[in-house]
């Protein structure tokens, strides 16, 4: 209630009115505002919300902090975990592929043995074919300036006119074993063998017309009339020609390539 005194000099004074009630520790004040201060803080960093549901996080931070801490490590295990089973996986599958290559090996050497043993029974067949294989190399080599001459003076004596006869001859062929003679003059082609023979033809040969017959022989390189002889007795004529062949002429009877 309030009460009203009046002053010596007659003035009316009006004091407070005294409440009545229970006041509150000075302590408790403070640790109040510091928990709203807290409440703001953990706030500050919150979107505000307007018409929604009033919250208030009534935890300390220390709380939250080790929350945080609980849900980092029960990651950073499950992690682990997962790496751990990854590794598993890993070694076992690497184990299963290890076996089944070890089997595929066991296979393939016993497949192995079995063929060498099968091999040994015919033992005697495969040296046949080995000794085989060796005179077919020996042929190869020899026979590789080999010219088929009986061929070769056939197409020759079916080049001369009519009437001329092959009456000698005189065959230089290349060896396998030594390279064959080059002609010193610069005119004259390359060439593997020569061919010389004698023609009888009972007319006047001409030159020019027997050499351009035997052009067409297979390898010819050049060819020269030597002499042209009258026999006096027969009345016929010996002609010397000389015709350089190169290396087409080779048959090639026991090359890779004709068998």
């Amino acid at each position: 209630m309030t009460e009203i005194l009046e002053k010596p000099t007659g003035e009316k004074s009006t004091r407070r009115p005294k409440q009545r009630g229970v006041r509150m520790p000075v302590t408790r004040v403070v640790e109040d505002q510091g928990e709203r201060s807290k409440q703001q803080r953990r706030g500050a960093g919150k979107a505000l919300v307007i018409g929604g549901v009033p919250r208030v996080d009534l935890l300390p931070t220390e709380v939250l902090i080790d929350r945080r801490q609980r849900t980092i490590a029960r990651r950073a295990w499950l992690g682990v975990v997962v790496v751990g089973v990854a590794t598993v996986l890993g070694v076992g599958a690497a184990t299963v592929t290890n076996v089944s290559a070890e089997q595929h090996l066991r296979l393939a050497q016993s497949q192995s043995t079995s063929l060498l043993q099968q091999q040994g029974q015919y033992s005697a067949v495969r040296d046949t074919e080995a000794r085989t294989g060796l005179v077919q190399a020996g042929q190869a080599v020899g026979g590789s300036t080999e010219i088929d001459w009986s061929s070769y003076l056939q197409q020759v004596q079916d080049s001369l006119p009519t009437g001329v006869t092959i009456s000698g001859i005189d065959v230089d062929s290349a060896s396998p074993l030594a390279t064959y003679a080059q002609a010193s003059t610069p005119l004259e082609g390359a060439r593997v063998a020569t061919l010389g023979f004698e023609a009888d033809s009972p007319t006047l040969p001409s030159v020019p017309d027997w050499l351009d017959r035997v052009h067409g022989l297979p390898g010819f390189v050049d060819a020269n009339v030597d002499a042209v002889t009258l026999d006096e007795t027969t009345r016929h004529y010996t002609v010397n020609m000389t015709v350089h062949i190169d290396d087409s002429a080779f048959d090639g009877r026991y090359s890779e390539e004709t068998k």
